[in-house]
């Protein structure tokens, strides 16, 4: 009887020109069940997919980390309603760009938008397919800036190991919001623009809460609300160093910002910590102007002391950690 031949393992195929692994040895992505462009014979899943799947999911805490601005970059991702920054990009715009604009949101919650003129705008309150806003972003400027002019770019899942802000942005450029009463900015030329833009602009503008930014001090917001006037201010300082010095304040009777106003509690955001302050209604923003400028000076004193917290600094911190709110 004959004896069987031995089998032997067949070598994986290579995939074809749209597959193959790229000239700086990058993997496509490509559907989680099909070969692995590497051309392992494994599928994508179970090959480089894997790095992929984890660097989609793993969270960035401080995503505008290194961008300048960064508390300014918090409070338009999670606290103003309406304000534009104009973006510098590093080596300059790419010809037929004439600008890039950040904005808070664009309508239809388009990810960015490339105008018939070639601007782009870059929407910041969007739902982010990864667990790093930064890189998400990223792609969605990048891929703005190709897109034909008069065109939405829609949502995705950026590539792993793709360029973040911080590598497109030019870090000596000035990032300085403007906080706009509504999203007039979306439509520069109204009599022309869609129903179904018309509809959301008008839906946006009547969800807006007046909002102004203050000058003398960073990243500080006052809004209005029915009852009640709030000032949110995105503070860079460790978040530990910071809940002792506010407790320090709070506990002496000097965390206010004048009469009638009360440091209520905290928001954590994106690795920074937001401070809020109630207001009386009649108090707006230029009217917290200076006592915001001196409660600067007075923050300034209590971080710089590292003596322990006495009892009633501690309860004064163990209320100001109750009040705390965690918003990304």
């Amino acid at each position: 009887m004959a004896k069987k031949r031995p089998q032997t393992k067949a070598k994986p195929q290579r995939t074809d020109g749209a597959r193959a692994v790229g000239a700086g040895g990058e993997v496509p992505v490509v559907g989680a069940r099909e070969p692995c462009p590497c051309g392992s014979g494994r599928r994508y899943k179970a090959c480089h997919g894997r790095a992929a799947a984890h660097a989609a999911t793993e969270l960035v805490h401080r995503p505008f980390d290194g961008l300048a601005g960064e508390g300014d970059w918090v409070a338009l991702r999670e606290l103003v309603p309406a304000a534009t920054v104009e973006l510098n990009l590093k080596g300059g715009l790419p010809e037929g760009v004439p600008s890039v604009t950040l904005a808070t949101v664009l309508p239809m919650a388009w990810p960015a938008l490339r105008r018939d003129d070639g601007s782009v705008l870059l929407g910041l309150q969007n739902d982010t397919a990864s667990g790093d806003i930064s890189r998400d972003l990223a792609d969605n400027l990048q891929r703005a800036l190709v897109a034909e002019p008069g065109t939405p770019v829609e949502g995705r899942r950026a590539p792993a190991g793709g360029p973040r802000l911080q590598d497109l942005l030019d870090p000596e450029g000035a990032f300085e919001p403007v906080v706009h009463s509504g999203f007039e900015f979306w439509v520069p030329d109204s009599e022309n623009a869609t129903p179904e833009v018309t509809a959301s602009l008008e839906r946006a503008n009547a969800a807006a809460i007046p909002t102004a930014k203050l000058t003398g001090v960073d990243a500080a917001y006052w809004c209005e609300t029915p009852d009640k006037n709030h000032l949110r201010w995105v503070m860079p300082h460790p978040e530990e160093q910071l809940l002792d010095a506010l407790a320090r304040l709070h506990a002496a009777g000097r965390s206010g910002l004048g009469e009638g106003t009360r440091l209520v509690g905290s928001f954590r955001a994106h690795g920074l910590t937001v401070p809020v302050w109630d207001l009386p209604s009649g108090v707006g923003a230029e009217d917290i102007e200076k006592p915001a400028a001196e409660f600067a000076e007075r923050l300034a004193t209590a971080l710089a002391s590292d003596a322990p917290l006495s009892p009633d600094e501690r309860r004064a911190r163990g209320g100001l950690t109750n009040r705390q709110v965690t918003l990304s």
